[in-house]
């Protein structure tokens, strides 16, 4: 209105007066060239509003497809060598000497320490003076046996010719001749029986004093402690002139002299879950990640216990990881990844892409008329980014995997096919 009014009043500057009625007809017409001129930019206004809210909205797709997918379990646990044991002293003694420290590696049966066991050194020297006591005795019972067998031997002849002569002509030889004879062979022939007993009981004796010289001489080889596997020390208690006690007499504190770790083998212990233990086999590979060297190392499960544990419902699981480059130590964390069941050309779609409502789990299909469908499926083997499709999906199909959370079944959208390795690990938007 105030723009008919300045319109009509340029208009009507320098004029004569007109009747009422021409200025009012003229202040009509302005005004309704006034209100057309709005009446037409609020329709065009609203002409663009409601094509703009008519357009589809834009959601990102992908093509359900197929490829191998893994279940995997991960777990923490402690690196452990081997074997890892303490060496003790066989035999009480002092330290004469020790050849390895902290950090020295040895070989099998490699010497680490020498003892001084006075004692069993006296008793050594004793028994070798036995043996050859043994020794004499055996070789004066030898010629007792060898003179008594030649005293035999003429006493025997003797008493055969004195049986021959009587025999052949009788009366010559007087029959207590013959007698004395043969008593004399008996008694010669007993003296032979007795020299050899008493030589077989000096050899036994000569075998006993061996025997106990051999035992003695074993005890004093353990004054010398090797090691009983290839491994690195780890940790030593004797220092020189220590009395180290015997580690088989339980009434004493007895100390080891080092402990020995095998350096060149791993165990990682993994407390695998009762609900996975049916997937567990002995030889399946497993990766070993240590976070502190930064490092992947191969493994296999190399024994487990066949049995679930009643207060952590896990059962004891081993895995051997090899040490060639000696980069592991004791007591290191790693993370174990154990592929527990695979199956291969599954059909999957992402996790993120999968709706649930209670048990039942459904997935916006996109169809080719580029509406929305909100379709149940059913799920199978899931990983940690993925699930298998067992029903209710097509290779080939499209599904919505962002900008979902307006989506309504029914509706038209704008497909945009999304890579689906860079979808993976993604936050719906």
């Amino acid at each position: 209105m105030n723009q008919a009014s300045r319109w009509l009043n340029t208009a009507m500057r320098g004029k004569p007066r007109v009747p009422a009625l021409r200025i009012a007809l003229v202040t009509l017409t302005a005004c309704a060239l006034v209100g057309l001129g709005a009446c037409g930019r609020s329709s065009s206004a609203e002409a663009k509003d409601a094509t703009a809210g008519s357009a589809a909205a834009h959601v990102g797709v992908i093509k359900v497809g197929r490829k191998t997918l893994e279940r995997r379990l991960t777990v923490s646990s402690e690196l452990v060598p081997f074997q890892e044991t303490d060496v003790y002293a066989k035999e009480s003694g002092f330290v004469k000497s020790i050849l390895v420290d902290y950090g020295t590696r040895v070989r099998k049966g490699q010497l680490m320490a020498v003892l001084e066991i006075p004692e069993l050194e006296a008793q050594l020297r004793q028994d070798d003076a036995m043996t050859r006591n043994a020794s004499d005795r055996i070789a004066r019972a030898q010629h007792e046996l060898d003179r008594a067998e030649a005293q035999h031997h003429v006493l025997h002849l003797q008493a055969t010719r004195l049986s021959t002569v009587s025999a052949t002509k009788p009366g010559l030889v007087a029959e207590q001749e013959v007698d004395d004879a043969k008593g004399k062979d008996l008694a010669a022939e007993s003296a032979v029986e007795s020299a050899k007993s008493n030589l077989e009981s000096v050899r036994s004796d000569l075998l006993g004093t061996q025997a106990k010289r051999e035992h003695d001489g074993v005890l004093l080889d353990y004054a010398k402690i090797t090691a009983p596997f290839a491994g690195t020390i780890t940790q030593r208690f004797a220092n020189l002139g220590m009395l180290m006690q015997a580690g088989t007499n339980s009434s004493t504190q007895a100390m080891p002299l080092v402990r020995l770790s095998q350096d060149d083998l791993f165990r990682l212990v993994i407390p695998v879950p009762e609900t996975y233990v049916r997937f567990v086999h002995i030889g399946d590979p497993v990766d070993v990640t240590v976070p502190a060297l930064e490092r992947k190392l191969p493994g296999r499960v190399a024994r487990f216990s066949v049995d679930v544990k009643e207060d952590t419902r896990t059962m004891h699981t081993e895995v051997d990881v090899p040490n060639t480059n000696r980069i592991l130590m004791p007591g290191m964390y790693a993370e174990a990844i154990i592929r527990l069941e695979r199956k291969p050309d599954a059909l999957f779609v992402p996790l993120q892409a999968v709706n649930h409502a209670g048990d039942q789990a459904s997935v916006f299909v996109i169809t080719p008329a580029n509406k929305v469908e909100d379709r149940n499926i059913t799920l199978g083997l899931q990983t940690d980014s993925d699930s298998e499709i067992v029903s209710g999906l097509q290779a080939g199909e499209m599904i919505a995997v962002s900008d979902r959370s307006g989506l309504k079944a029914g509706q038209v959208v704008q497909p945009q096919v999304v890579d689906v390795m860079r979808y993976h690990g993604e936050k719906e938007h």
